[in-house]
């Protein structure tokens, strides 16, 4: 376990906004990552985990308590079954998952991150989410002061959405399971651009591989990979959830999906975009990405207060134009 004094965290988040830690512990395994959450919660520091650092937007103050770095890594295959350390970047575990023949996740590649985020926001793209595969999280209760293994039931997964999520700070995750398929080809392929670029209908499957890199591929053009030589790949990736709104209130002309009971998916990016925040669209040293608009980049110098406020202003103007609430995925992070 390393402890460090006043470490930036702007380098150390994909935004790269953000002020000093007071304490930066970097943790290499789950047990000294209880040791460390413990530790800070006994003194009564204020405590931030920090994984990928590729949804959170930093705070410009920097954090006053500790900082813990998640940086356990690992992957133990059981069978067709996987559980990985939190602290293994997610496309990691997308890469050996292909390689060993496992369907199940090959849609989710290019995520940046750890793995011990994807519960939280359960993640999702290209017609697949982390709830899908997922069976289940170990975990550290810092309510109770104990480890537990929570099933997918008691994870209560929704769109983006999580019980970790709505309890913040309560969990800290240890461990995520995944029961996977033993498969040459994909599970049946349900996002049309991702069909149409592997050149297949939607519901039919293809090679695991392909999958993969098409999806590679496709986030590359949006800038969605994270490269720390693409200044476009400065983001948190989507910085909007699709709203999902009640079907007699879809925006006429935005592109929209079924959601169940009565309910519609709505395209967020459609909707940053006609509020007149199109791709390229920049104020001071934040914006909109040149390559998708629900991307918002930084450039070098840029603030998190900066960020935050592009961001209220395309809320608000969506709001007033449309009369829908977009939320917002990163969580912005208060000292």
């Amino acid at each position: 376990m390393q402890v460090r004094s006043d470490v930036p965290l702007a380098p150390l988040t994909t935004l790269g906004v953000g002020g000093p830690a007071a304490r930066l512990v970097e943790v290499a395994d789950a047990a000294e990552l209880v040791a460390a959450v413990r530790d800070a919660d006994e003194a009564g520091r204020p405590l931030l985990l920090l994984g990928g650092g590729s949804n959170v937007v930093a705070p410009d103050e920097g954090w006053p308590g500790d900082v813990v770095l998640v940086r356990s890594r690992g992957i133990a295959r059981r069978g067709t079954e996987l559980e990985v350390q939190a602290g293994e970047p997610w496309e990691d575990v997308v890469a050996y998952a292909v390689g060993e023949g496992l369907a199940g996740i090959e849609a989710l590649a290019g995520i940046p991150g750890s793995t011990g985020a994807t519960p939280v926001q359960n993640v999702g793209a290209y017609g697949q989410e982390v709830a899908q595969t997922l069976t289940t999280v170990r975990v550290w209760d810092r309510a109770e002061k104990r480890e537990q293994t929570l099933t997918t039931a008691e994870c209560g997964f929704a769109y983006r959405d999580s019980r970790f999520k709505r309890e913040p700070g309560r969990f800290v995750v240890l461990t995520v399971g995944f029961a996977l398929e033993e498969s040459a080809v994909s599970r049946p392929v349900g996002y049309a651009e991702l069909a149409r670029a592997l050149g297949v209908e939607l519901g039919e499957t293809a090679p695991l591989a392909a999958v993969r890199e098409a999806v590679l591929g496709l986030r590359r053009g949006k800038g969605m990979v994270w490269d720390p030589a693409d200044p476009d790949t400065r983001s948190a990736g989507s910085f909007f959830t699709n709203p999902v709104v009640p079907a007699d209130r879809a925006v006429e002309g935005c592109p929209s999906w079924p959601a169940g009971e009565g309910r519609v998916k709505l395209s967020a990016a459609w909707l940053v975009q006609s509020a007149g925040f199109g791709r390229g669209t920049r104020r001071g040293l934040v914006g909109t990405s040149p390559r998708h608009s629900l991307a918002l980049t930084t450039e070098p110098g840029a603030t998190a207060a900066e960020l935050l406020a592009f961001a209220a202003d395309v809320v608000a103007t969506v709001q007033e134009r449309f009369g829908v609430t977009l939320e917002q995925e990163p969580t912005a992070v208060r000292p």
